[in-house]
């Protein structure tokens, strides 16, 4: 048997054959409409210029959003996150799971840590040895903890993660309209070379036709492709745009995050407006540009659920733990970061009654998701 290194190796270059194949299939799309059909088929020249422009535009952009993609080092939890050499050691030492847990809620008591898994236990990773940030999940391929972790995508050989989220959703963008602009500009050349193949099987071809050259097979397949590739896109794209309007990862979608109050799959979203922000920042001007404009650290993100008055959250903290079912974890006070202060900072509060709690106010506060 292989040595176990020699395993890895073969594990991380056969990871990139997705890779390798998008790029094939790019770089041959680009021979095909640049030379085949702009250089060799079409004789208009306004008409080759147009075209040579729009597409170098959809293509540059469309590699760009996929580069960075590709090659954006997902985000980790920060150092805060990691126990400490005493408390690693004692937890390593305790077997009993009660013990280990009460371990972790008091390292975790400064922490920003609002949401916990199914049985109210603190959301800690062995393998990297470190308290889950809320939204954070280890990711197996990559063998890390990332920061809002969305999926990992073997198409880009990389986590869809908080520090590249909007380059993924720009790539699913770019790629649609080059897919759209490749096959709506082909199609009439399409119908031209397809009827001429028609034609010429019949033996009824006419003089005046586009002339037969190897140009029509890249030209019949480009179409064909273009169009496969927009159909399968679309799907994912308008996915996609539908969890960036509820907030919500795809992970989220199948297990809803645990907070306080129990499961809930809209706790972070704080509106379509203001969810769309946090993905794509403060300025729009950025937004349609493959650059990092993401609101936030990926360790901090406001949610609409509160326990209390945000203005009283650090003082009753202070004077008594917070309540939760099954869990003796505080609510963690540190205050929320300026970007996610101007997403809150023109919502209003409202009142909520429950069984346990009179009175008990709602907002929009800081928090991570499981």
């Amino acid at each position: 048997m292989a040595p176990s290194h020699v395993l890895k190796c073969c594990q991380k270059v056969l990871a990139w054959v997705p890779v390798a194949f998008i790029a094939l299939v790019v770089a041959w799309s680009y021979y095909a409409y640049v030379v085949e059909l702009c250089v060799f088929t079409i004789s208009s020249t306004a008409e080759k210029v147009v075209y040579l422009v729009v597409f170098h535009l959809s293509f540059v952009m469309f590699v760009w959003s996929y580069w960075k993609t590709i090659f954006t080092y997902p985000a980790s939890p920060s150092n805060e996150f990691c126990l400490s050499k005493a408390d690693k050691e004692q937890y390593e030492k305790e077997e009993r799971p009660e013990s280990q847990q009460e371990i972790l809620r008091r390292a975790a008591k400064d922490l920003p840590i609002y949401t916990t898994t199914a049985s109210r236990a603190i959301r800690y990773c062995d393998r990297c040895q470190l308290i889950k940030p809320d939204r954070c999940h280890h990711c197996s391929a990559c063998d890390i903890c990332v920061l809002k972790m969305d999926h990992h995508c073997p198409w880009v050989n990389n986590c869809v993660g908080f520090s590249n989220y909007k380059f993924f959703l720009l790539f699913l963008m770019y790629s649609l309209l080059y897919c759209l602009f490749v096959a709506a500009t082909v199609l009439q050349y399409f119908i031209k070379f397809w009827t001429l193949c028609r034609r010429k099987a019949a033996e009824n071809c006419p003089k005046n036709e586009l002339p037969d050259t190897h140009a029509k097979f890249h030209v019949l397949f480009l179409f064909f492709v273009a169009a496969m590739f927009f159909i399968s896109i679309l799907s994912l794209f308008s996915y996609h745009c539908w969890l960036v309007g509820k907030n919500r990862s795809t992970i989220e979608t199948f297990r809803a995050p645990t907070f306080r109050n129990g499961p809930d799959k809209n706790g972070f979203s704080l509106g379509c407006s203001k969810n769309l922000r946090e993905v794509f920042g403060d300025e729009k001007k950025y937004w349609l540009i493959p650059i990092f404009t993401s609101l936030g650290d990926g360790c901090n993100f406001p949610t609409r659920l509160v326990i209390m008055d945000p203005e009283q959250l650090t003082v009753s903290s202070q004077n008594e733990p917070a309540k939760s079912s099954g869990s003796n974890q505080s609510f963690p006070t540190r205050p929320l970061s300026e970007s996610q202060n101007r997403l809150l900072a023109s919502d209003s509060q409202w009142v909520e009654s429950g069984p346990e709690e009179e009175n008990v106010k709602s907002g929009f506060c800081n928090t991570f998701c499981a």
